[in-house]
């Protein structure tokens, strides 16, 4: 692809995606989106019948996938060798794959620290780094990394989770910087709550799920493919001058004062 031709600019009509997390909730929604806009999907998920049942849904023809643990650093080495024996180059590289564990900031222990960072933030940096010269083979590559506004601001969800966060909106800016010369685009998107099952878990709570919705202007809670409409529209040539950015997709939460 050109990337130039106009009758592109607003699909991702031949393009090449990776998505991690790519089973369940925002990834579903973000693999859905790219495929109905002519994306071929490559998913990664811990489960392998998730991903039969994904590919299923959208045909073996616009997705593929394979199971994996992206925490483990052997297993991110196999996801690459499968990726670049199937693919000889990468447009667009999703790093949504997150889990959280939500308590009082003395309460954890070394190990919940480490499986955060080691599921949110480390194989993040990890799969860019691998996949950076086959992004470089795209004509216009793109890393897409699912932060949240917990990385912004506090949200009650842990310290933990938040820094992992904070952490991949300043590597978005980082890698934007020094890997634009090879023509590779870096942005961030940042939900707020959104109907996915990581968030039902606190908003089948009444009560906070109420609070939640009055601190948002927007009065509701988001979607899936709110994120994925986002995240889809800045790996379009439409978007070729956007680079470095974290986008936050909330409903107004970050810009709400009293």
């Amino acid at each position: 692809m050109t990337g130039n031709n106009s009758d592109n600019r607003w699909n991702l009509s031949g393009k090449k995606a990776l998505v991690t997390g790519g089973t369940k909730g925002i990834g579903r929604a973000i693999v859905k989106e790219f495929t109905n806009l002519g994306c071929q999907v490559f998913c990664v998920s811990r489960s392998s019948e998730d991903i039969e049942k994904i590919i299923y849904e959208s045909g073996p023809a616009m997705v593929s996938g394979m199971r994996a643990d992206i925490s483990r650093p052997e297993e991110r080495n196999d996801l690459f060798s499968t990726v670049r024996e199937k693919w000889d180059r990468l447009d667009v590289l999703v790093n949504n794959a997150g889990m959280n564990i939500r308590k009082p900031t003395l309460e954890y222990s070394d190990d919940e620290y480490g499986k955060i960072m080691d599921t949110n933030l480390r194989p993040a940096l990890d799969l860019c780094r691998l996949f950076h010269q086959m992004l470089k083979k795209s004509d216009q590559g793109n890393i897409i990394n699912i932060s949240s506004v917990a990385g912004q601001t506090s949200v009650r969800t842990g310290v933990v989770y938040g820094m992992s966060k904070s952490a991949l909106i300043h590597m978005t800016r980082y890698l934007s910087a020094e890997w634009a010369a090879d023509g590779i685009r870096v942005n961030a998107v940042a939900p707020w709550y959104i109907h996915t099952p990581l968030a039902e878990t606190v908003l089948q709570n009444q009560s906070y799920r109420e609070e939640v919705i009055s601190r948002t202007p927007m009065r509701k809670i988001g979607m899936p493919q709110d994120v994925a409409a986002v995240a889809a529209f800045l790996c379009m040539p439409a978007a070729a001058y956007i680079t470095g950015q974290t986008i936050n997709v909330d409903g107004g939460f970050t810009i709400s004062g009293f």
